[in-house]
C-alpha cells in the first residue's frame, strides 16, 4: 500500500541508518575523514539523541527504514541555534520529497524546543542536497559555526524558523 511513516528513532533503528549514512558518503564519494562517515556515533544514533533538546525521526516506507534527519544542541552554537544533523535517504528513496518532509519535521520539533536557527554542515559531493537545503530557506555562511568535528565539511548554511 506504500504507506509512508515518520517517527522518532528506536535502538533497533542504529543498524539499518549506520548502513545508509556510510552507503550514501561512499556513494558520492564523501567517505573521508572528518565527516560522519568514521564517527563512531553514526553506529550509536538512538543513544546520540537522547539529551535535551535532540531528535532523530525515521523515514519508512512500508515498515523498512529509508533514512532519517535529526535536530542536536551542537556544542558551541548560540542558543537559539540547533544543528541539522546526519540527514540521509537511501537510493531509492531519495527524489520523492521524503528529504523535504524529514526537513520540516526538524524543523517543527526545533521550533517546539524554542530554537530561532537550524544550522547546518555539508560538502560539495552532496549537491543535490545542498539544493534541497536552499529551495526550503537555508542560506551560506562564510565559516562554520558551533564545534561539531566535522573538519570534512565545508559548506555552512543556516535558516531562521
Amino acid at each position: 500500500m506504500n504507506e509512508v511513516n515518520i517517527r522518532p528513532i528506536t535502538a533497533k533503528d542504529n543498524a539499518a541508518l549506520a548502513f545508509i549514512v556510510r552507503n550514501a558518503l561512499k556513494e558520492f564519494k564523501a567517505d573521508k575523514q572528518g565527516t560522519v562517515y568514521f564517527d563512531e556515533s553514526t553506529d550509536h544514533l538512538f543513544e546520540l539523541f537522547q539529551q535535551k533538546k535532540a531528535a532523530y525521526n525515521v523515514i519508512e516506507l512500508d515498515g523498512k527504514v529509508l533514512g532519517g534527519a535529526g535536530i542536536y544542541p551542537t556544542a558551541g552554537l548560540p542558543d537559539d541555534t540547533c544543528e541539522l544533523v546526519k540527514m540521509y535517504l537511501a537510493p531509492e528513496a531519495r527524489g520523492k520529497g521524503f528529504g523535504k518532509q524529514l526537513l520540516q519535521k526538524s524543523s517543527s520539533i526545533a521550533k517546539e524546543f524554542g530554537f530561532a536557527k537550524i544550522y547546518l554542515e555539508s560538502m560539495p559531493e552532496l549537491a543535490t542536497a545542498i539544493g534541497m537545503y536552499q529551495k526550503n530557506g537555508f542560506t551560506a555562511l562564510q565559516k562554520p559555526l558551533g564545534n561539531s568535528g566535522h573538519s570534512g565539511c565545508d559548506i555552512w548554511m543556516i535558516k531562521i524558523l
